[in-house]
């Protein structure tokens, strides 16, 4: 890299109030954002990205699943080096899951112009479309199909869990984009990201070095059996939909103990029918995550939930149905990128992990495809998906500071 390029740094303070102003869109009360993917909420959020990324030069274009894409121009015409991650929420969710990856992004087009700085490449920002699949599922999905891992169709179907359809919604908006998925197509893709567990503060350090990503599959549990009074249907005659749905998740814990780490297992959500306290539950639906960074033993414990669910399912006098919401293979990052997050860390002082992402990222669909790795920085307790997430400030700064280092010499500065 040369002597021009380590003048230039990230302004902390420009990035900090970017996050504080974009926290505000959707804000709950107490702290935390409500920005669901294709509300009114990311509809605001939305505009004021693309009015930011206007202010800063930047060519803006929509493509036809919503993904935003913000330009800075490169002497040449080539594939972009490309930093992204998305700008929905979860219901409850933090003012940095997300924003900070594309907002980084926005700072390093900033401080490339603040230095008068011309690259050989052009450097993209992008904000996908509902990657936190809160709303519409699967999750990531802005990036699969922007990567050929979804299919547009499919996913401008997909009705969402408050009855709204994906395509209606984006029209509804104003980000039914005309451009068709990857028309932009990066040479590499780095993405910064908070790192929504407690590893890096445990261990003292201010950057994570991702390596990948570890595998996820999502499936939803269904067991039907009879409802029935609660107080004259003896324990022994019953088919209790809810009594299963209990041991199921009692045996989805199982399998990540009898596994061990990293194996992972959560029963997130399960919904019991009629839903009354003097009613045995004739219906039970549940979900069960399952994660791993090794797609075999990801597999072995899919195997094994879908026989436990079998097996309770008979003892219980019930019915049951699996049915697959998500499923996404591990992924390994780039080596050389990886390296080069590490040594840019280093360079910096900062004490820096090699780890592997619990989390799905939107990462993990360039990674098949071009040059792909990811940079963490601590989240404090540990906390996502929470109001109270946090990120101490110079932490962030950091990340982002060591983000622009990364790409600066994939840009190929001009002299």
């Amino acid at each position: 890299m040369s002597e021009t390029v380590t003048r230039i740094e990230i302004d902390g303070a420009a990035l900090l109030d970017r996050l504080r102003r974009l926290g505000e869109i959707g804000a709950l009360e107490g702290g935390g954002v409500c920005r669901l993917a294709l509300t009114d909420a990311d509809k605001a959020g939305r505009d004021w990205l693309v009015g930011e990324m206007r202010a800063l030069g930047m060519a803006v274009s929509i493509d036809m699943i919503g993904n935003i894409w913000g330009v800075r121009a490169g002497a040449e015409e080539g594939p972009p080096v490309m930093l992204g991650s998305h700008i929905d929420s979860v219901a409850t969710g933090g003012l940095y899951d997300g924003a900070l990856g594309v907002l980084a992004g926005l700072e390093i087009a900033a401080a490339l112009e603040r230095a008068g700085l011309r690259t050989r490449w052009p450097l993209a920002v992008a904000a996908f479309t509902n990657e936190e699949g809160a709303r519409f599922a699967p999750d990531m999905m802005g990036s699969g199909v922007h990567q050929g891992a979804l299919s547009l169709d499919a996913m401008l179907s997909v009705v969402g869990v408050d009855g709204a359809v994906l395509g209606d919604e984006l029209r509804r908006i104003g980000y039914a984009g005309d451009i068709p998925p990857r028309s932009l197509t990066p040479r590499a893709y780095l993405e910064l990201h908070i790192e929504q567990g407690p590893v890096l503060e445990q261990a003292g350090a201010r950057i994570g070095v991702v390596t990948g990503v570890q595998g996820i599959s999502w499936t939803e549990v269904i067991f039907e059996g009879q409802s029935n009074h609660a107080g004259t249907t003896p324990i022994a005659l019953r088919r209790d939909a809810g009594l299963a749905a209990a041991r199921l998740a009692v045996e989805a814990r199982a399998i990540a103990d009898e596994a061990g780490p990293p194996q992972v297992a959560t029963v997130g959500a399960i919904a019991l029918s009629p839903g009354l306290v003097n009613v045995v539950a004739e219906r039970a639906t549940m979900t069960v995550d399952l994660r791993h960074t090794d797609d075999a033993a990801l597999e072995a414990a899919e195997a094994r939930l879908a026989e436990a669910a079998a097996v309770i399912a008979a003892a219980e006098g019930c019915r049951v149905k699996l049915r697959s919401l998500a499923r996404f293979a591990p992924v390994a990052f780039d080596p050389a990128l990886v390296d080069a997050v590490e040594a840019a860390a280093r360079a910096r002082g900062l004490f820096c992990r090699r780890m592997p992402s619990g989390a799905g990222h939107d990462a993990q669909m360039f990674a098949p495809n071009c040059p792909t790795a990811m940079v963490f920085v601590p989240s404090v307790g540990g906390l996502s998906h929470n109001v109270a997430e946090h990120t101490e400030p110079e932490d962030l700064i950091a990340g982002a500071q060591v983000a622009l280092d990364v790409v600066l010499p994939l840009l190929e500065p001009l002299p």
